[in-house]
């Protein structure tokens, strides 16, 4: 049944720079500035969706953050929750213009705003009154392990006040840095979670789903769903709170060509969708959290579970095709 909710997103706002072409070091025609990071993005794809979404996170008062805080607030994302707080924004580079050609990402996140928030220091009971739904990343805990701590406050906080919880399991190596792996952190924060999204991979890096590790770009996308199913089972029986799990799978032959689909899980069925695929991407980045977005949107409007997935996939597909970021809510 459908519900209305109020949604929280949390998470470290970025600035991304980017080369105008795939030549980030060569590029005669300078970079581009896009606001970003995976909370923010999902934040602005539910907005795009028509749902009730505030954004929380903390960022220094400059005219870098207001200027991406107003792009926020344009598309009906409540920005008003904001800590503006030290003295940094987070930073990536791109290396490419598009994710795709020497799309390697370059972090500079470290003592940022959002990087040097300190248990204590958010009101989450207070932050939370009026919202039904939190959303976080596992980009959170992975920056340092003071995050982890307010990571796990904010996740009690939601738990005590009724919301449900979901979470995207990023996974970065380049921003585990600080002594510990990921299955030493998520395990005890994804316990709070209703809905778990990621892939079979970062399923097993961080919460010892299993994985067949012969997988590869040949495999089927009918026996990537049995391995989907069996992921899910072992998630199911070691997280007893969860209710939903998604995967994205997303396949990159050349340059231009991807191939996207997802699955989606539930205790009782499992379900696939569609296999897309093109030759002309824009850009990849955020195609991830637009499928984030989708999930939670089909599962808000109670949607059944064919058309979850299809919602969702369908969102990730068509980011490919959005310059920037932020997804532009098409379905």
């Amino acid at each position: 049944m459908r519900q209305n909710h109020n949604i929280l997103v949390f998470g470290e706002l970025l600035i991304r720079l980017s080369s105008k072409t795939n030549d980030f070091l060569n590029n005669e025609q300078g970079a581009t500035l896009y606001p970003g990071g995976s909370e923010a993005n999902v934040a602005a794809s539910l907005a795009h969706f028509g749902k009730t979404v505030s954004y929380v996170t903390a960022a220094p008062e400059n005219a870098l953050t207001s200027s991406a805080l107003k792009e926020l607030s344009d598309i009906s994302v409540n920005t008003t929750k904001v800590l503006q707080q030290g003295s940094r924004l987070g930073l990536y580079f791109l290396l490419s213009a598009n994710g795709l050609s020497n799309g390697e990402v370059i972090y500079d996140r470290k003592y940022s705003s959002f990087s040097s928030l300190v248990t204590g220091s958010i009101n989450w009971d207070e932050l939370m009154k009026g919202h039904t739904w939190f959303h976080w990343s596992a980009l959170t805990p992975a920056l340092n392990g003071e995050l982890a701590l307010v990571m796990l406050e904010a996740l009690q906080a939601a738990n005590r006040n009724g919301l449900k919880i979901s979470v995207d399991l990023n996974y970065r190596s380049r921003l585990w840095d600080y002594g510990k792996q990921p299955i030493e952190v998520m395990p005890s924060l994804v316990q709070y979670c209703h809905v778990i999204m990621g892939n079979i991979w970062a399923a097993d890096k961080m919460l010892g789903a299993g994985i067949d590790e012969t997988l590869n770009r040949s495999t089927t996308s009918s026996l990537y769903f049995k391995v989907a199913c069996n992921s899910a089972e072992n998630i199911f029986k070691t997280y007893p709170n969860c209710e939903h799990i998604a995967n994205t799978f997303r396949f990159m032959d050349n340059p231009k060509h991807n191939l996207f689909y997802g699955t989606y899980h539930t205790k009782n069925d499992n379900f696939i969708s569609e296999v897309l695929e093109t030759e002309e991407v824009i850009d990849r980045i955020g195609s991830g959290d637009a499928f984030m977005a989708g999930l939670i949107h089909g599962l808000v409007d109670g949607l059944p579970g064919k058309q979850i997935i299809e919602r969702a996939t369908a969102a990730g597909f068509r980011k490919l095709f959005v310059k920037g970021d932020f997804g532009d809510g098409s379905l």
